[in-house]
């Protein structure tokens, strides 16, 4: 467990997976198209269930799922599906599995029609994160009116497990909203990364 006297969102403490998250991941600007697919996943893997169950389960994932490489994953039939479902390292849930073959011929489609991924996600606000000013745990909310507009709009191009509470979280984890508390050590440096 980490020592340092650095003050931290009070998510994250006691577990030392999530304690590397929140340093290095969480709220930090996130631009590359594949990184976004996977957490596009992975934050539809969680549905239901908590962030720190998919987070230790994080590099089952990317084995299971040939690095979240979207052309690989787009052509997965029944009898790897059938492979995933015995899989233990992940979340053995049909709808999921198919959620992430069907949510990967849509990242492809879009590819082919010449969107990045990024900017396709980004435009829903504008291309900045949003900083928030949050000082307590309370006030940071599970979804936003932001949320559902990036909901809405992935449902209307076919992707999968993309409710505004899943996009919400989505938004957080890749710097879309700043929501590190003010009092947060990385509250300042994920505000300075912003573009």
């Amino acid at each position: 467990m980490r020592t340092d006297e650095v003050k931290r969102c009070e998510w994250c403490q006691g577990d030392e997976l999530y304690l590397g998250y929140h340093d290095e991941v969480w709220g930090y600007p996130e631009f590359d198209d594949r990184r976004l697919f996977e957490f596009l996943l992975l934050e539809g893997a969680q549905a239901g269930l908590s962030w720190i169950t998919i987070l230790r389960k994080r590099q089952n994932y990317q084995l299971a799922f040939d690095g979240f490489d979207p052309a690989l994953i787009a052509r997965y039939g029944d009898e790897k599906k059938a492979e995933l479902l015995a899989n233990s390292g992940i979340v053995r849930n049909r709808l999921k599995i198919d959620s992430f073959i069907i949510n990967a011929r849509r990242y492809l489609d879009m590819e082919a029609a010449g969107v990045r991924f990024s900017d396709y996600l980004w435009d829903v606000v504008d291309g900045r994160p949003i900083q928030n000013q949050y000082t307590a745990s309370a006030q940071v909310p599970a979804n936003t009116r932001v949320s559902d507009t990036l909901s809405k709009r992935l449902k209307a191009d076919g992707f999968k497990f993309v409710g505004s509470t899943i996009c919400y979280a989505l938004m957080q984890a890749t710097g879309m909203v700043n929501d590190h508390l003010v009092s947060c050590y990385r509250h300042v440096e994920c505000a300075a990364a912003s573009p």
